[in-house]
């Protein structure tokens, strides 16, 4: 069981990276209506009516400006701090829910993760999506973003499994393409 719970926590701090308030939200949500999360302090605080109409509130914030031209290249530049933050947040709630991890490393864990996703997203991929598509496209990669960012964490709360499995597939993608890149380059070396 404790295994599962570091899944969750690996998979609550990813969708951070994607959106800072997402992932909070849905630990909110579910530590206070229903028995599949049960937070222990000072993560209990998440599930205070204020804590929770203020997500609330900066989700809304974050879910407008990122959909709006130019604003959401400022949104991200703000949300370089506000992610990896939340990642942190989420991950150390989550993963001292069934695990005994040191505070401080979950924390950092929390905050390497969602800043990575938050690193890719914002340096790699929306820069090339608005390039390609002249800004067109940046409405409904946002909104992809946003349901990503809600299914992730939904699962890995509910199917800490499923998250295990992505991880999986997602690292053995990354090392296919690394060693793909790599063949290339001994085959092809610069002259």
């Amino acid at each position: 069981m404790e295994l599962l719970g570091i899944f969750t926590a690996f998979g609550l701090s990813a969708s951070a990276g994607l959106n800072a308030y997402i992932p909070l939200l849905i630990v909110a949500l579910l530590a206070k209506f229903t028995n599949l999360l049960t937070l222990k302090t000072p993560w209990d605080t998440l599930t205070s009516w204020w804590i929770i109409g203020i997500i609330l509130f900066l989700a809304l914030i974050e879910f407008f400006a990122d959909k709006a031209p130019a604003v959401n290249h400022i949104n991200d530049v703000v949300q370089t701090l506000i992610r990896p933050a939340a990642g942190a947040v989420a991950f150390a709630a989550s993963a001292n829910v069934v695990t005994e991890v040191h505070p401080v490393l979950s924390l950092a864990l929390g905050l390497l993760i969602a800043g990575g996703v938050h690193t890719v997203k914002a340096a790699a991929v929306r820069p090339v999506v608005t390039a390609t598509t002249a800004g067109a496209g940046n409405v409904p990669v946002s909104i992809a973003e946003d349901v990503v960012s809600a299914l992730i964490s939904f699962l890995a709360i509910v199917l800490p499994i499923v998250v295990a499995c992505m991880l999986i597939i997602l690292t053995s993608w990354l090392v296919f393409i690394l060693y793909r890149r790599a063949k290339r380059a001994s085959q092809n070396p610069a002259r």
